[in-house]
């Protein structure tokens, strides 16, 4: 992958604000923002490094464009390791457009989705890690999730990685002089060292792996799906979690024939909520469709909220087959408990089934603070907010990490049956190639392509 010529893309998000912020690296940047800015004060006498410069953008006939805050920071102590220049101006739509038009007129071209981040990585001032991280932070759904994407912006994943690798490097070293000089008196490891070794180097990589399923609901957002018999109070439910009207009500059954999706922050933890299509028998071909989809969804839901009506009888055939002995994963919600209760209480069929149980009324708001802590504790799974210094690898670099550990497992059963060294010479070349595909060092062309599409332009 390679990145060339001068780039130039507004880094703030589309849409107007009080600030915008273009941002040009490359070779000519310099050049560029000479031509087009003019000093406030006169006795300016050119870009101070790392020093805010007002003044304004002018076009090529010297109309003035915008007031702007501009600085210079020449490579290789910028983001991207390249001179970079950063004009802050006004957030309007209009105004940027017409300053980025400036900047491409003399030179410049516009940056790829990541091509700054991309550049700091060719450039060697992050190592893969970081890059993730940057665009983690960006997208993170929680303050947990930013926490943990900053720890790897640090550069503290790299560098355990790259010390493992560097471990691995070393006894491979060791299997290389072995094969090559067998008749030689080399010293080599033995046998029982190196299975020690790559047993440690295996308990490392699941001790980084460990958290990952722990932190998923900070990382990547919650979800929780409503499931029920029409007119069970699914759509008000998810009005009452909402604080607002957003789904259709009616006494019509049938009426949400879709799904709808919306995101609540529970104290920090963001989690999709999706209203169903209700359960009912239907030959409409649409409402089928809709029941498709939501059984779909519930079965990828980390909690399904079984929205039961406790003022009319129920049994527990009532709730979807899906969901009948999957209590670990499942609320159930009792309904309008504002009014008088079927009997038998359809919230003491659901605790002798042994579902964790929730009375509420969508209708007049009660109980919904408590559904709201209960649908946090339980996609959390009591595993709490992530400590500040926690090393959580991604969705990439977990199944990379995974593979170097396999064949960690394998090492170790090949060393016990003690095949011969050229062979386990080759499991740790395998081990260490997946580990530098973690920090960038060796990296599949496509996989460097798919990092770097899921960045903003601006980044």
């Amino acid at each position: 992958m390679t990145s060339t010529g001068t780039i130039t893309a507004v880094a703030t998000p589309p849409g107007d604000g009080g600030v915008g912020i273009i941002r040009i690296s490359g070779e000519k940047s310099l050049s560029i923002a000479n031509d087009i800015f003019r000093p406030a004060k006169e006795s300016f006498s050119g870009f101070k490094p790392y020093t805010m410069h007002y003044g304004t953008i002018v076009d090529a006939e010297s109309v003035e464009i915008d007031d702007v805050l501009a600085v210079f920071m020449p490579g290789p102590n910028s983001y991207t390791g390249e001179d970079t220049v950063e004009l802050n101006c006004h957030g309007g739509r209009a105004i940027l457009s017409a300053v980025l038009g400036e900047v491409l007129a003399k030179g410049a071209r516009i940056a790829n989705a990541g091509e700054f981040t991309l550049r700091a990585f060719l450039n060697g001032r992050m190592d893969l890690t970081q890059a993730e991280a940057v665009a983690e932070m960006i997208h993170a759904p929680s303050r947990g999730a930013a926490q943990l994407a900053k720890v790897k912006l640090s550069g503290v994943l790299g560098e355990r990685i790259n010390g493992l690798r560097l471990r691995l490097e070393e006894l491979r070293a060791q299997l290389c002089v072995a094969v090559d000089f067998p008749e030689d008196e080399l010293e080599c490891l033995p046998l029982e060292q190196m299975h020690s070794e790559v047993e440690d180097a295996a308990k490392n990589i699941s001790e980084i792996l460990s958290g990952v399923e722990r932190t998923k609901a900070w990382r990547e957002g919650g979800l929780a799906v409503l499931s029920g018999m029409v007119n069970a109070g699914k759509s008000s439910l998810l009005n009452a979690l909402l604080g607002r009207n957003r789904a259709i009500v009616t006494d019509i059954p049938g009426t949400t024939r879709d799904f709808i999706e919306e995101t609540l922050n529970l104290e920090g933890l963001q989690v999709r909520v999706v209203d169903t299509a209700g359960l009912r028998e239907t030959d409409d071909a649409v409402e089928l469709a809709g029941l498709d989809m939501g059984r779909d969804l519930a079965s990828q839901a980390d909690l399904v909220l079984l929205i039961i009506d406790g003022s009319k009888p129920f049994t527990l055939d009532d709730v979807d087959p899906q969901f009948a002995d999957a209590q670990e994963k499942c609320l159930a919600v009792i309904n309008k408990s504002d009014l008088e209760q079927a009997v038998p209480s359809p919230a003491d069929t659901m605790r002798a089934a042994g579902y964790d149980v929730v009375e509420i009324s969508a209708k007049k708001g009660q109980g919904i603070e408590r559904l709201a802590e209960l649908i946090r504790e339980r996609i959390l799974k009591e595993s709490g907010e992530p400590d500040p210094d926690e090393l959580v690898p991604n969705s990439r670099q977990a199944a990379t990490l995974k593979k170097a550990h396999a064949e960690l497992d394998e090492l170790l059963t090949d060393i016990k049956m003690q095949v011969p060294y050229d062979l386990l010479g080759v499991r740790l070349e395998s081990a260490c190639s997946a580990l530098s595909e973690i920090t960038g060092e060796i990296t599949p062309q496509e996989v460097l392509n798919s990092i770097f599409e899921n960045f903003c332009v601006g980044k």
